[in-house]
């Protein structure tokens, strides 16, 4: 299974998400763009790869400890950033980052403990992917745009352990589907 550990905000934040996707989209240019799908937006907070379903159990048992371990926490979207000169388009994070990246930091140890292949560690950034390229764009309209985006902020209670099916059937613009596999309360969720 691919499958990565992920925060998901809730369909209100998205909305306010989709409106702003919107009016990006009504920016010159975007025919250069691979738009994300609202089912999709997500915040990866470690991203395995392919799993061995035999770890998966293992996986599951130690994010679930990590998920106890970490307190509920505030976060709200707020402006955007690129990867590889456009290649990437992507909506950041406001709130408790802080907590955030602990939670990432704990998600990849998890992972690395019921062996996982992780490869190198790096710093986290937290980014909400909104549209990628094959080649290089020039992304500075669309972050101009973004500066002043922010959402409401909510709890953030659970994470979430994703897989991610990705497009079979060849059809241009296809995108991958993603389904939960496994959720967890926050230490200081219900």
């Amino acid at each position: 299974m691919r499958l990565f550990a992920a925060v998901l905000p809730p369909e209100d934040v998205t909305g306010e998400l989709a409106a702003e996707v919107e009016k990006l989209r009504g920016l010159p240019g975007t025919d250069r763009l691979r738009w994300t799908g609202r089912p999709g937006w997500h915040f990866t907070l470690a991203f395995y790869g392919e799993v061995d379903d035999d770890l998966v159990p293992d996986l599951s048992a130690r994010l679930e400890r990590a998920a106890h371990r970490t307190p509920s926490f505030r976060l709200g979207l707020s402006g955007g950033g690129q990867f590889g000169r456009g290649r990437a388009l992507w909506v950041g994070a406001e709130g408790d980052l802080e907590t955030l990246g602990l939670l990432a930091d704990r998600g990849e140890a998890a992972a690395r403990k019921a062996g996982v292949e992780m490869g190198e560690h790096r710093r986290y950034k937290p980014h909400l992917t909104v549209a990628r390229s094959r080649a290089a764009v020039d992304v500075r309209p669309y972050l101009a745009a973004l500066e002043e985006f922010t959402s409401r902020t909510w709890t953030v209670d659970e994470l979430v352990l994703v897989r991610s099916n990705l497009p079979r059937s060849g059809v241009a613009g296809e995108q991958p589907r993603y389904e939960a596999v496994g959720r967890w309360p926050l230490g200081g969720a219900g």
